[in-house]
């Protein structure tokens, strides 16, 4: 049986130091990405082609009465959309994060150069393929969709040498792209919570039940990881740990310490010194130490100890999602787009310079351990994303991409799809030795695969979903 589970991954070792002893990339490039990934969103936006959204697809495909061949017509359509969706969006990041990655500094202040020089053009000449404003759940999903598309991007391209190790998770401190992808899941989660919109409250019980899911996935990670031997860095979350726990945790401890919206930040930003102090008074050394006992805490101490900290950031997302975005007299409804504009730029401002601080003077930015200045990080970068999104509502006729709608709608069969195809790969494909132009061509079949399942998904009316 030991023969048969290393004969899937006979490059194990070597795919885990590849993964292994990183620092990552300057903050000043991660601001960089942050903006001319974003912006490639606001430009597809700013473009229509007179599509039906993917709605309107679903609609016609299941209308009753409808003829299979206007269904087979419809779906078609679908995936002629959702292929120019990927051109526009897809294609560009997977370039900025492979082949061109070396060239980020030029080609993405030419790149926010052409969008805002394409943009102001048609705010000018108010040209507009539809109706309506860009609304801030628009903007949101959106937000949410830059998100996983990076998120799956990385996943499996880390793997590769086409991807630059600076973007890489680093091993003990320092800022990457990969870094901020699980804090950016927990953020985007707490903005648009059950909290945050002050929806009714769930108790403990209802908690474990729709957090179970979590759990099971988790469970299911840890024993397919093993069954084929496939690489983990234990340095990321501990022996056993991993994402899927740390979203559960986060939520049972939600529903147990239960605080008004408008306080959790609070309790929050309480949570986040207290562990910053315990951090620095020698809880780091322990967490960065390779020394482990046979305890499940010791072996899992990187996941178990975060969870205070993106307990932390989730509290605190609760408070500026119900600040920014939903008002004082409904659940439901949305602020205005201007007002959450400038405050979402103000505070990706602000945090941007606390974070500086934070570096400086407290403690280097850390994603194993989820330290202060990695939460301020996370909320710097993301708000950073968001702000840029929002340009949408200045262009008349702005419209979101029917993958965004795929996406948003499935992010998270989107990411357990990805995580399957990448472990299929990984198996399949020996992703150390292989040359760069076979690798680009791979993560480009891995990235359209990928789209056009969900979007079919998508056309459907598939969804999983289970919060």
């Amino acid at each position: 049986m030991d023969s048969l589970s290393k004969s899937f991954n006979p490059n194990k070792r070597l795919k885990e130091e590849f993964v292994s002893n990183l620092t990552g990339s300057s903050m000043l490039e991660i601001a960089v990405l942050s903006t001319a990934i974003p912006l490639i969103f606001v430009l597809r936006h700013s473009i229509c082609f007179g599509y039906k959204t993917g709605s309107d697809f679903g609609r016609t495909s299941t209308k009753k009465g409808g003829d299979a061949l206007s269904a087979s017509k419809s779906l078609g359509n679908c995936v002629a959309t959702v292929t120019v969706d990927f051109l526009f969006i897809v294609l560009p990041i997977l370039f900025f994060l492979t082949v061109l990655a070396e060239w980020t500094f030029i080609l993405s202040i030419f790149w926010v150069v052409l969008i805002f020089s394409i943009t102001t053009k048609r705010v000018v000449t108010s040209t507009s393929c539809s109706e309506g404003s860009f609304s801030l759940r628009t903007v949101i999903s959106s937000y949410r969709v830059v998100v996983m598309v990076v998120t799956c991007l990385c996943i499996l391209g880390v793997d590769f040498r086409i991807y630059p190790r600076r973007y890489a998770k680093t091993e003990t401190y320092g800022t990457s792209l990969m870094d901020l992808g699980v804090g950016s899941f927990v953020l985007a989660n707490s903005l648009v919570s059950r909290q945050a919109r002050n929806a009714s409250l769930v108790n403990l019980k209802t908690t474990v039940r729709s957090t179970s899911p979590l759990l099971v996935l988790g469970f299911g990670r840890l024993l397919s990881t093993k069954t084929v031997d496939y690489q983990v860095h234990t340095g990321e979350y501990g022996v056993h740990w991993n994402f899927f726990f740390t979203l559960a945790a986060v939520s049972i401890l939600t529903s147990i310490i239960n605080v008004p919206p408008q306080y959790s930040g609070f309790l929050g930003l309480a949570i986040l010194i207290g562990y910053q102090s315990w951090l620095i008074n020698g809880l780091s050394e322990h967490l960065l130490s390779d020394i482990r006992a046979t305890n499940i805490i010791s072996k899992n101490k990187e996941g178990i100890f975060s969870i205070l900290g993106y307990w932390g950031m989730y509290l605190i997302g609760v408070q500026l999602g119900y600040y920014l975005f939903f008002g004082n007299h409904s659940s439901t409804k949305m602020k205005s787009n201007k007002w959450a504009r400038i405050r979402v730029s103000s505070l990706s401002l602000v945090f941007w310079l606390i974070t500086a601080i934070l570096n400086s003077h407290i403690e280097r930015v850390s994603r194993r351990m989820c330290n202060m200045a990695y939460v301020t990080l996370v909320l710097a970068q993301n708000f950073q994303v968001l702000g840029i999104l929002m340009l949408s509502d200045f262009i008349s006729g702005s419209k979101i991409s029917m993958l965004e709608e795929a996406l948003d709608r499935n992010l998270l069969g989107t990411f357990l799809l990805a995580n399957v195809l990448t472990g299929l790969v990984n198996i399949y494909v020996d992703t150390l030795f292989i040359t760069s132009s076979t690798a680009l061509f791979i993560l480009l079949v891995y990235a359209y695969v990928l789209s056009i399942i969900i979007g079919i998904a998508h056309f459907y009316c598939v969804r999983l979903k289970f919060w």
